[in-house]
């Protein structure tokens, strides 16, 4: 298959790998309750914190970066960097608009933190430690995703990185969409800190 047909089946590799509600399973797996009855109502690894089990959380945490990871990984072993990219930005979308749960899902930090490190390590690094900072200043999960997302694109522009900072300020844009509702939150001062439970 040649390099520009296989882009679309990238995309679609990557969505549908993306779109795995891991922490849904997991807390499934366990016998929690179903969080999206709780919290924001998200399938991510901060609204499974909230459900008191950090071993969860850090689950779906691993596993969700690992999809946006494999999904670039294997997409470029195939097709090269473009159908690296094109499987990252399915991976994202698949996480924040799953098929199976009627197209609402997570908020796609830790599938962002994934593509990045298939794509780019660095970019990675960057944007975990941009979030930690962010999170041990504030406590707020969603603020630390919106200045790390915020950052990376200018890290990888600066840096001569243009592809990915495109791809990165797309993916910015879909997770700040994704955060909308913590962002009218933050603005009135009613959004839950990390550790809280709903």
């Amino acid at each position: 298959m040649a390099p520009e047909a296989f882009l679309p089946v990238a995309f679609v590799i990557g969505y549908l790998l993306g779109s795995i509600p891991f922490g849904l399973i997991l807390t499934k797996l366990a016998g929690t309750q179903d969080i999206r009855s709780i919290g924001s109502g998200s399938i991510g690894a901060t609204n499974v914190l909230r459900t008191g089990r950090k071993s969860l959380a850090a689950g779906t945490l691993l596993l969700d970066a690992l999809k946006g990871t494999v999904a670039v990984v294997i997409a470029g072993y195939i097709g090269g960097p473009n159908a690296a990219m094109l499987a990252g930005l399915g991976a994202f979308l698949g996480h924040l608009f799953p098929v199976w749960l009627k197209f609402k899902g997570g908020k796609g930090v830790a599938v962002y933190i994934g593509i990045l490190l298939g794509l780019f390590w660095p970019a990675a690094l960057v944007f975990c430690v941009l979030w930690l900072a962010t999170a041990f200043t504030t406590r707020y999960s969603s603020l630390s995703a919106l200045v790390a997302s915020f950052i990376t694109p200018l890290f990888l522009w600066w840096f001569g990185h243009l592809a990915l900072s495109a791809l990165a300020a797309v993916l910015t844009l879909l997770l700040f969409y994704a955060h909308r509702e913590n962002i009218k939150r933050l603005q009135s001062g009613k959004e839950s800190r990390i550790g809280e439970k709903a």
